[in-house]
């Protein structure tokens, strides 16, 4: 007769299973570091999300500048100027 074997921790962690963490973590940190390392990780994961915010934002209007530039392409002939300019004498002042 063989007996099942059963994982330690399977699907989503319940109430034995998070006492069994939080108890490891208590051993490695301490109780006093513990508020500490709470608040330096959710520090960290807000500047995460204020940086991943800000390169789409830089990447939305990268993609509606390309967007804009490539119909201005479209409509828009090209101008450029061909008039001559006006001729000043050798000394820089205009002949009269």
């Amino acid at each position: 007769m063989t007996v099942p074997a059963f994982p330690l921790f399977p699907g989503v962690p319940g109430g034995m299973e998070l006492a069994v963490i939080l108890l490891i973590a208590i051993l490695l940190f301490g109780a006093n570091k513990i508020p500490k390392l709470a608040r330096s990780t959710g520090e960290a994961m807000g500047e995460f999300k204020k940086g991943r915010q800000a390169v789409e934002q830089e990447l939305d209007e990268m993609r509606e500048g390309a967007t804009l530039d490539e119909d201005e392409l479209e409509t828009e002939p090209d101008t450029t100027d061909t008039e001559p300019a006006t001729e000043r004498s050798e000394t820089g002042s205009e002949e009269q």
